[in-house]
């Protein structure tokens, strides 16, 4: 199966059915943005923390993977040169409106995170990549073409699924019972047919060991600098036990 060209479909539908991902901020948030008062999300719920980012004005930020209208126009409220990248038309669509009803410095681009070969080396300051690189299976690729179009000094701010949220068994779970089913790395294919992930209209998932996604940071060059974890804010049984979430701030060696 193509997960890629799958999971691109999945989105595309999920923005029809208003995915709490695919809702565009509001103009109200981008007016409080452009006085200073804003923040974003890469993981579920709890805010980036602001000391994370640089001054952003006249910054130039990529938004990896990050379609949907809500990172990249706050941060270009912010002040910052925005090009979002996303290999959903529908997510990019969403930034563009966005982009044009509050006029601002916006470029969308249509592509995979795994491959950056659009963008000339040491281009962007900063680079924004919220939880996404699940729907992919190598993400090696993924961390090292964000450093090589990251400038040197330049910060890489991501967030990724902790491998233990793929453990248990789905349907278990929502009848409030957590017990272990799945092996990490975590690829559905090994548990369902590629018939059955098409019929069912679910998005193709690989659960990344913590090796896969902090050393495979730190082995495209990124020196690792901060880390917090996140929950489903409570909607998931796991969050009883532990997080789902985790987010990473790496910066690039001068």
């Amino acid at each position: 199966m193509k997960s890629v060209d799958h999971n691109k479909k999945i989105w595309e539908e999920k923005v029809q059915q208003q995915n709490r991902w695919t809702i565009p901020v509001t103009s109200e948030d981008i007016q409080k943005a452009r006085a200073g008062d804003w923040s974003i999300v890469v993981t579920s719920v709890k805010p980036v923390p602001k000391t994370w980012f640089p001054d952003l004005q006249g910054k130039k930020v990529l938004c990896l993977a990050s379609g949907g209208g809500q990172q990249g126009p706050i941060l270009a409220a912010a002040g910052a040169e925005v090009t979002v990248l996303d290999f959903s038309e529908s997510q990019l669509m969403q930034d563009a409106f966005v982009a044009e009803r509050d006029e601002l410095p916006i470029r969308t681009v249509l592509g995979s995170m795994t491959d950056l070969s659009m963008f000339v080396s040491d281009q962007f300051d900063v680079i924004v990549h919220p939880v996404s690189n699940l729907y992919v299976p190598d993400i090696q690729p993924v961390w090292q073409e964000a450093f090589r179009v990251l400038k040197p000094g330049g910060i890489f701010i991501s967030g990724f699924m902790n491998p233990v949220f793929y453990l248990f068994d789905w349907d278990l779970q929502d009848k409030g019972i957590l017990q272990v089913k799945h092996s990490i790395p975590y690829s559905e294919l090994d548990y369902s047919s590629e018939e059955e992930i098409a019929k069912n209209g679910i998005a193709l998932e690989y659960g990344h060991t913590l090796e896969q996604q902090l050393q495979g940071q730190i082995d495209a060059g990124f020196v690792i600098v901060g880390f917090y974890e996140d929950t489903f804010g409570g909607e998931k049984l796991l969050d009883r036990y532990t997080s789902s979430f985790i987010a990473t701030r790496a910066v690039k060696p001068v």
